[in-house]
């Protein structure tokens, strides 16, 4: 036998290791220990690697780890495999060991085991031996789960794989989708161990198992399974911008904008949108950005196009914004979804360019006029009114101009003005005027103009100023400047010419044909810079002077070689002599020959540039400045009206130069480019421009030259140039787009004259055109919509070129009212989707197609738009009416709890194809007893969720309606409908006509609870506790409503600050317990609740502490009323009890309460109990109970009053009643009624006996119940001092007092296991017990079976009230048998005793006192009163006395009820006592009235009753009826009391009439006729109804009549058959026929006869009323179903069978 003493071994159980099992090798296996009994030895022995042919031996160590020396014996393996050494007793010191050999020896290659069993004295042990074969196997976890994962996303895990075989295991996956198995290893040596990978890829939210096969093995496959589960769920991710937002967002569409605002030209601005993750799982996102299908390049910009939202996290994602163009607004969108999901966000991103704003504070310099050799210095100011730094130029080489300035290129930070000063240095005598540009980067350019006119001693040229340059410009447009100022002063005069009235020149009106002259106006600064005739062929004016070349190149320049001079060629397009005039550049490596000269009209002449480098190795640039002027302008004294002057004219050229060898490396330019990616939108066929800035960030100077012959389609200015160390050049760039092809233009920049050193600029252009997207093809749907309603749509537009377009749309007149959108214009920025909002609103039932146009023009005033141009909208819709029904038209809510709350829902159907909006209304109607002042104020009880909304078409809603019913009432509501329109207010701002709806019923109600049944313990009846609890009071008021001070607290609430908590209510009861001497059985009253109503009661018997708050020790007041300690020491001593103390009870259901009163303390205990229902009643019930001293004689009356039951005045047979007392104490009660006032209520009532005592006297044993029996026989209808009766559980009802009453009751066994046995007894009326016939009386009730009882009420034979109480005594039939048992074994010890004694005396000769230790005296002679004299000496001790009932035990604290027994209580044999039943009661009730009486007041129901037979006699004439004898006897029957209670007149006076009435009708002969006719006839129903006497006299003489009508037929029979026999055949077959009828109808009549008799008719209702029994015994039995459908078997008719007419008899029968 194994031992089982030793716990678990040590490290025992499966191996884990990184969570899955792992088979250890020999070796472990061997350091594997466990300890038996302190004896520690390898859990197994293991063989490896062994061969057939070979031993291998293992040694086997056993280790004595115990404290004492251990012996033990072994048994050798059953098995010839294994053996071992010879067996021999083994001792073990303690810490010593033993190694044992054990030899394996195989015979062929299988696997073995065995065990060798090792034997101790406390049990024994084995070890296991164990030899396998190698084999493989492959260890891996049962069950992978994975972590939660997004819908498409990916989740992995790894686990490990260990090889726990002997052998290379070679290993595969199976792995069904979307699960995927990877590893780094196939193949596992013995012992290796490698990780695998299990990747989760779902498509769909759910759980997923699945099931991975890994495959391993040599030639036979084998396979390991691995459960993989993993959770997928969808992901919700929520964008979130931060910052302002954005004022033009409109409704509908775009709920996530991010606005950068107006962001510098040239700058990045990061700004930041939350991608919130409100899921669990890990939620992979995408982000796309919607394509721009016009430019390559965006101005948005995301890095992450990918990312994963982590769970309940959040993922930042970072948009740039770069604006490249000024003053354009960029709209973008970005989608934001999850991978695989098609929920998707659409981020708006919205954002404007703004650049520099730079500004002259004057766009003329005017210097007056100088001598020569002078300068003249003036300031410029130059303001940048943007916040945006700008980058300016002045066009203009200081060194080479008369005109310089300090600063002629810079940086203007934001909100700044500086100051230049513009020095004037002429360098000959005449007017200087020169337009110089000022070049902004991202601006447009600006013109400045210098003025300045040079005197010397010989030339006075006339000053120049600002007016003169007015008029020029108006001279030259008008094409007058052509002409020098001699001609048109002489033209002036001859009246060819005038003067305007701002005093320019203008040809006379003859020569303009009445046109108006031209008039000046400043040109586009871009359109003019361009526009020189010079960079391009196209010129805003004609030139009067030009050169050519603008600029050149002069290449290598090496010294000491020269270079070819430059001819330039000079012409005057004018009609008058000019003189041109060069400036020096004193320094300057190019001289210009000659530097003055005169030229005459409309010739060339040509100048000589030469460069004269003075470096090698550098790089040479200059720009050449000259002036041309007519001669005549010399001299002021030739000008005679200043209106003719004409400013001279500014020719420049640039030069450039350099000095490096051939094969030497120009110097490296340092440089910082900035240059656009795209131009500016621009409608097609027009230009368009950008800047470009090239910074020189080194410490040389920069030359460059632009190849416009590589890229025609640009023009660049300037083309050619130098930056000076730390300046910039910027130059401007235009384009003319003719379509909306995007081009791209590559610009070579050389720089430093190296072709090496040229830079490719690339830009984009597009040409715009109108193109406005509208959402699904142009067309917008709306759903069928009711009449009159309107339905609002969303509906977008889409902005797809890159330039600003303004939108308005067109509704025809007559669609205006059925067709709006909001709003109906506004501007839609490049590329910008905008919502708008159409409304539909249908005016008749029909089908619509609409149209609708929105007109589109460019934002831009300078842009064309063409006239007209629009895109059609198409609308179509349909109107149609419907209406709206209620599933159910009709719903009873029932009856819901006055003051709660029951919701429920109305399902409304919308049948129709339109969607439909509603407004609902409601109606009270309430029913019922009620008062209409009273109930007008009440709320409306019906509350709906919302009174309006929208069912959409073919579908359902639901209204949530909330009924709060504020009265005990019938409420009925009617709910009705109207469509309207979703901006309707309220009902009253609908036009259409309210439409039934639905009706909704309910019955508000209180909960209702009723006593229907209390039982007590003891003897009383249940009518005596009915009357004790006040349960009719308490009864009666619980069907009426609540109070308003009752429904204070509607639950139960602690809410009292004291001890003695507050009452609201307006019932307060006594709950009497009765009394019982101290030290008695607790009573224990229980009471049966039931949900008489409709709905769930809660009830609640509260304690005062109950209804207590919980309060700090210091709030508690300690000065307590006696009531309060009362109080106090009844609830800590627990004396009253309640269980349960609260439930709750559906309708119909019951519960027991158990009440108990415990009598520890003698006096009288109180307690006020609340019982609480829940939205009820809330009743104050007094807990009383009585307990009195032993051997105390005490009667408890359960009231001082007691109502009799009402007597109708003037019945003949007035019933029995009875009052009852209860004996509370432990000492039989003699009691006598005083009857004094009894005589004189007789007395004042003309001497009639109103109140009858029947028992004015009697005992009442303990805790018994006496009854004292009455007669109430009133006089008058008035009300007596007397009482009323209570209730009854089984009620007969009113039957006749000649009749039995049956009731059926059945008792149950609820006990699954254990029978039980029952005994049926009448607790009190002992004397009325021959009433009642119980059968069964007694029985056996088998577990779970049910046994039915049958109650009769065996006739009264007078009228009486019965009321009788039932006890069923149960008892449990194994405690009974057990009991019968003891008590058999007492009885036997008992006679056993009684012969048995015992010799205790050892010296019989020596005499002792009685008052010895060693003398015993038994009880009886303990209770003799023996004197010390008198006393003998007892030799022989008697048995100890036996006991008939042990001494009760005394709970804790109660008084002792007796004396503990002596030292040899111990040798007491105490007789057994009977089992205490479970007793169960049973209240029967009926009332019995005479025949005639029941006649008279139950007439309908007096065919429902057997009249059982014969009737008891009737009383004698020899009994006294006087009152005297009345009162005397006991058994008076009822009926005689009205004679007993009259006078000897008025006796009399009944007799004399009684006589007369008989004699009159004795002597009409009409009544003697009628009797006689009475005899003759059959014999009615009411034959019943007849005296006794009577009866017999009737049944003798019909017995008689009957035997003589029998025998004479019979006589009379035989002779006929006699005589027939003599007569012949030819006899009439007809006289036969007739006497054969004649014999039936005797029979049927005799037949009837004997039914009649009153034996026929009891043994009749004798055999139903058992037929009846039998069946419901059979149907509780379950053996029947009464309820079943009957089973007709229809059987096939008979052939041989065949229906014929009776034929009669033939004459031989």
């Amino acid at each position: 036998m194994l031992a089982q003493a030793h716990g678990e071994p040590q490290s025992s159980g499966s191996f884990r290791k990184s969570g899955y099992d792992r088979k250890v090798s020999s070796r472990e296996a061997k350091k594997k220990k466990v300890i038996f009994w302190g004896i520690e030895v390898p859990e197994t022995l293991s063989w490896h690697g062994w061969e057939l042919g070979k031993e291998i031996i293992r040694h086997l160590t056993l280790k004595n780890v115990h404290g004492k020396a251990q012996k033990l014996s072994y048994r050798a393996p059953s098995t010839p495999y294994f053996f071992t050494v010879f067996q021999q007793p083994i001792t073990l010191n303690p810490g010593m060991s033993l190694t044992l050999p054990i030899v394996f020896r195989p015979r062929e290659k299988r696997d073995y085991e065995d065990s060798i069993f090792f034997m101790k004295a406390e049990g024994e042990f084995s070890v296991a031996l164990r030899a396998m074969r190698p084999r493989f196997g492959l260890s891996m976890p049962a069950a992978v789960q994975l972590p939660v994962c997004a819908v498409h996303n990916v989740t992995e895990m790894t686990f490990p794989v260990c090889n726990v075989g002997d052998l290379i295991s070679v290993f595969s996956w199976e792995t069904p989708s979307p699960f995927f198995m990877t590893s780094d290893r196939s193949t596992l040596d013995p012992g290796a161990e490698c990780m695998v990978k299990v990747t989760f890829q779902p498509e769909v939210a759910g759980v997923h198992n699945a099931v991975a096969t890994c495959w391993f093995g040599g030639e036979v496959k084998q396979k390991r399974t691995i459960q993989l589960k993993a959770l997928a769920k969808y992901p919700c991710l929520r964008v979130s911008v931060t910052g302002k937002e954005y004022e033009g967002v409109q409704p509908g569409k775009f709920q996530d904008v991010l606005c950068f605002g107006s962001v510098p030209v040239g700058t990045t601005v990061e700004k930041c949108v939350e991608i919130f993750n409100m899921s669990v799982v890990d939620a992979p996102c995408r982000i796309e950005q919607e394509k721009d299908p016009l430019l390559h390049g965006y101005v948005f910009s995301c890095d992450v196009s990918h990312g994963v939202v982590p769970a309940k996290g959040k993922l930042v994602l970072c948009i740039r914004f770069q604006p490249q163009i000024v003053g354009e607004h960029s709209t973008s969108y970005f989608t934001i979804g999850s991978t695989g999901c098609h929920l998707e966000t659409v981020l708006k991103v919205v954002g404007s360019c703004k650049g520099p704003s730079v500004s002259l504070d004057q766009y003329s310099v005017e210097f007056d006029w100088i001598n020569l050799g002078e300068s003249l210095m003036q300031t410029l100011k130059i303001s940048n009114m943007s916040d945006v730094p700008a980058f300016y130029q002045f066009d203009i080489d200081n060194k080479g101009s008369v005109f310089s300035l300090d600063r002629p290129c810079g940086v203007l930070e934001g909100k700044t003005t500086r100051t230049l000063k513009v020095t004037f240095r002429p360098t000959h005598p005449m007017n200087y005027h020169r337009r110089v540009v000022c070049l902004v980067h991202h601006q447009e350019p600006m013109y400045v103009d210098f003025l300045g006119t040079c005197h010397s001693d010989t030339a006075k040229p006339t000053t120049l100023q600002e007016r003169h340059l007015s008029w020029y410009r108006t001279n030259m447009v008008r094409g007058l400047t052509f002409y020098p100022p001699d001609i048109l002063s002489m033209m002036l005069k001859d009246g060819k010419l005038q003067m305007d009235e701002k005093g320019a020149l203008m040809l006379s009106p003859e020569i303009f044909e009445d046109k108006p002259p031209k008039e000046y106006f400043e040109p586009n600064a871009m359109t003019e810079y361009f526009y020189d005739g010079v960079s391009s062929d196209l010129a805003l004016f004609p030139a009067h002077v030009s050169v050519s070349p603008t600029e050149y190149d002069f290449g290598c320049c090496m010294p000491p070689h020269k270079a070819e001079p430059l001819p330039l060629c000079v012409t005057n397009h004018t009609k008058g002599n000019i003189t041109v005039a060069w400036t020096p550049s004193h320094g300057s490596a190019f001289q210009v020959h000659p530097e003055i000269c005169d030229m005459p009209p409309l010739k060339s002449s040509t100048f000589y540039v030469f460069c004269k480098p003075t470096q090698v190795n550098s790089l040479y640039a200059a720009e050449l400045e000259g002036f041309a002027v007519y001669e005549v302008m010399r001299h002021y004294t030739n000008i005679e009206n200043d209106a003719t002057i004409c400013p001279s004219w500014c020719l420049t050229v640039r030069l450039r130069a350099h000095t490096y060898e051939a094969e030497r490396e120009h110097f490296i330019p340092q440089y910082i480019l900035d240059v656009p990616k795209t131009f500016p939108p621009v409608v097609c066929d027009t230009d368009t421009y950008c800047s470009m800035l090239l910074s020189n960030t080194g410490t040389s100077l920069i030359t460059f030259s632009v190849n416009q012959t590589a890229c025609p389609s640009v023009m660049v200015k300037p083309s050619s140039g130098h930056i000076m160390p730390g300046g910039h050049q910027i130059f401007f760039l235009s384009t003319h787009p003719v379509n909306r092809v995007t081009q791209q233009h590559v610009l070579p920049l050389q720089l430093n004259s190296y072709p090496a050193y040229t830079k490719k600029v690339v830009l984009q252009s597009c040409g715009q055109s109108f193109l406005l997207h509208l959402e699904g093809d142009g067309n917008l749907y709306f759903k069928p919509l009711h009449i009159g309603t309107s339905s609002t749509r969303m509906y977008t537009i889409k902005n797809c070129t890159s330039l600003p377009m303004v939108f308005t749309w067109k509704i025809f007149h007559s669609h205006s009212k059925i067709l709006s959108v909001s709003p109906t214009a506004g501007i839609l920025q490049p590329f910008e989707a905008m919502a708008q909002a159409w409304t539909f609103t249908p005016n008749k039932e029909t089908k619509y197609v609409l149209h609708a146009m929105v007109f589109v023009s460019w934002k831009s005033p300078d842009l064309v738009s063409p006239k007209g141009l629009h895109y059609v909208l198409r609308v179509i819709g349909e109107g149609a009416l419907g209406t709206i029904r209620a599933q159910k038209e009709h719903l009873d809510l029932g009856n819901v709890l006055v003051g709660g709350q029951q919701s429920c829902s109305i399902v409304l159907l919308n049948d129709g194809i339109c969607t439909l909006n509603y407004i609902l209304s409601v109606e009270q109607f309430i029913t019922g007893p009620h008062n209409p002042e009273e109930v007008r104020s009440d709320p409306l009880a019906l509350e709906l969720e919302h009174s309006r909304g929208t069912i959409l078409a073919r579908s359902k809603a639901f209204v949530r309606i909330k009924v709060r019913p504020a009265r005990r009432l019938r409420y009925t509501w009617s709910i009705k409908y109207a469509t309207c329109t979703p901006t309707a207010a309220d009902l009253a701002s609908t036009k259409e006509k309210q439409q039934p709806l639905c009706c909704i019923v309910a019955t508000g109600t209180y909960p209702t609870l009723r006593i229907t049944d209390a039982t007590i313990t003891g003897s009383a009846s249940k009518l005596h506790i009915w009357k004790l609890f006040s349960l009719d009071t308490l009864n009666e008021y619980l069907e009426r409503d609540p109070t308003p001070g009752e429904l204070t607290y509607r639950v139960p609430t602690r809410h009292s600050t004291c001890l003695i908590p507050p009452v609201y209510t307006p019932l307060l009861l006594d709950f009497d317990f009765g009394s019982a001497p101290v030290g008695s059985e607790p009573t224990i009253a229980r009471l049966l609740l039931e949900n008489k109503g409709v709905v769930p009661v809660d009830w609640a018997f509260l304690f005062p502490s109950d209804q207590k708050m919980d309060m700090e020790h210091w709030a508690e007041d300690t000065d307590f009323t006696p009531q309060e300690l009362h109080q106090m020491r009844v609830q800590d001593n627990q004396l009253f009890s309640v269980s349960p103390k609260s439930g709750t009870l559906l309708p119909g259901q019951e519960k027991s309460v158990q009440l108990s009163h415990r009598h520890d303390f003698i006096g009288t205990d109180r307690l006020p109990v609340l019982l609480k229902i829940s939205y009820g009643h809330e009743i104050l019930l007094t807990f009383s109970s009585v307990t009195v001293e032993h051997n105390q004689r005490y009667v408890h009356f359960a009231s001082n009053k007691h109502h009799f039951a009402p007597i109708a005045v003037g019945g003949s047979h007035p019933p029995t009643q009875i009052y009852k007392l209860y004996n509370g104490g432990s000492m039989p009660v003699t009691f006598e009624v005083q009857l004094d006032n009894i005589v004189k209520i007789q007395e004042k009532n003309f001497r009639h006996p109103v109140f009858v005592c029947l028992t004015p006297r009697g005992e009442i044993p303990p805790g018994e119940t006496g009854h004292i029996e009455w007669i109430f026989s009133p006089l008058e209808a008035k009300t007596y001092s007397a009482a009323t009766l209570s209730h009854h559980r089984i009620c007969l009802g009113n039957i006749p007092d000649c009749t039995k009453a049956d009731q059926l009751v059945f008792l149950n066994n609820i006990l699954k296991n254990t029978a039980v046995v029952f005994a049926w007894h009448i607790s009190c009326c002992k004397e009325k017990a021959h009433m009642l016939e119980i059968t069964p009386n007694s029985g056996i009730v088998q577990p779970g079976e049910t046994i039915p009882c049958f109650i009769t009420l065996q006739p009264t034979r007078k009228p009486s009230l019965c009321r009788i109480n039932l006890v069923c005594e149960v008892y449990i039939q194994e405690s009974l048998v057990q009991y019968e048992r003891d008590l058999h074994k007492w009885e036997e010890e008992k006679e056993r005793r009684a012969v048995e004694f015992t010799i205790t005396e050892k010296d019989l000769g020596t005499k002792r006192k009685l008052t010895s230790p060693s003398v015993r005296l038994s009880d009886s002679a303990e209770t003799e009163n023996l004197s010390d004299s008198s006393a003998v000496v007892r030799k022989y001790k008697t048995l100890p006395r036996l006991k008939s009932r042990p001494t009760p035990s005394q709970p804790p604290g109660h008084l002792e009820r007796g004396l503990l027994l002596g030292k040899d209580a111990s040798q007491v044999w105490v007789k057994p006592e009977p089992p205490k039943p479970l007793v169960l009661h049973l209240d029967v009730s009926a009332r019995s009235y005479t025949i005639e009486e029941f006649l008279r007041k139950f007439s309908l129901d007096f065919p429902k009753y057997f009249l059982s037979r014969p009737f008891s006699a009737q009383p004698s004439e020899s009994e006294s009826v006087d009152g005297k004898g009345y009162r005397n006897r006991i058994d008076m029957e009822p009926k005689w009391l009205s004679l007993a209670a009259a006078s000897k007149p008025e006796l009399e006076m009944v007799a004399d009439i009684l006589t007369g009435v008989i004699r009159s009708l004795l002597e009409n002969s009409y009544f003697q006729e009628s009797v006689r006719k009475l005899q003759d006839e059959p014999i009615p129903y009411f034959f019943q109804f007849q005296s006794a006497k009577s009866a017999e006299l009737q049944d003798s003489r019909q017995g008689s009549t009957i035997s003589s009508r029998v025998s004479a037929s019979t006589d009379v029979d035989l002779e006929k058959d006699g005589e027939r026999k003599k007569m012949s055949q030819e006899t009439s077959f007809s006289h036969f026929l007739e006497s054969y009828k004649i014999f039936h109808q005797k029979q049927l009549r005799e037949k009837e006869i004997i039914s009649r008799q009153p034996a026929v008719g009891n043994l009749v209702e004798f055999v139903l009323k058992n037929t009846l029994q039998n069946i419901l015994t059979e149907a509780s039995r379950g053996e029947v179903v009464l309820t079943a459908r009957p089973m007709v078997i229809a059987l096939p008719p008979n052939p041989s069978r065949r229906i014929t007419n009776l034929a009669p008899p033939s004459s031989r029968a």
